[in-house]
């Protein structure tokens, strides 16, 4: 749960983290991911469009920090969780990306979360 303070948003402190098991994670994303999370999915690549909403609720959970990497067809956002990224939607790429791990901001992977998206 995220908390607010003075419209802040602070992360939960480290004791009310969940404990992150990515292969746990995964598989329940993937169980979770749809047309109402992404306008792009689609039943043979559901990961498509899913970096957004999806860094953002492990960012939300976990903890970590939220990176992202400019694409010609748009920002692609990951987590990194004790020092190692970890890239969940990274399946939705038919060829290896090159990240650029840049530290960004909530609010800059919600602009890409909305139901417009």
């Amino acid at each position: 749960m995220t908390l607010r303070k003075d419209r802040a948003i602070v992360a939960p402190a480290p004791e009310m983290m969940m404990r992150f098991d990515p292969d746990e994670v995964q598989s329940a994303l993937r169980k979770s991911w749809s047309l109402s999370t992404a306008r792009q999915w689609t039943p043979d690549n559901p990961a498509t469009g899913q970096c957004n909403v999806t860094a953002l609720l492990v960012h939300e959970l976990f903890g970590g920090d939220l990176l992202k990497t400019p694409l010609p067809a748009g920002d692609h956002f990951c987590n990194r969780i004790a020092g190692r990224r970890y890239d969940l939607i990274g399946s939705q790429f038919d060829q290896p990306i090159a990240y650029m791990d840049l530290p960004t901001s909530r609010a800059d992977a919600e602009r890409g979360a909305t139901n417009d998206e």
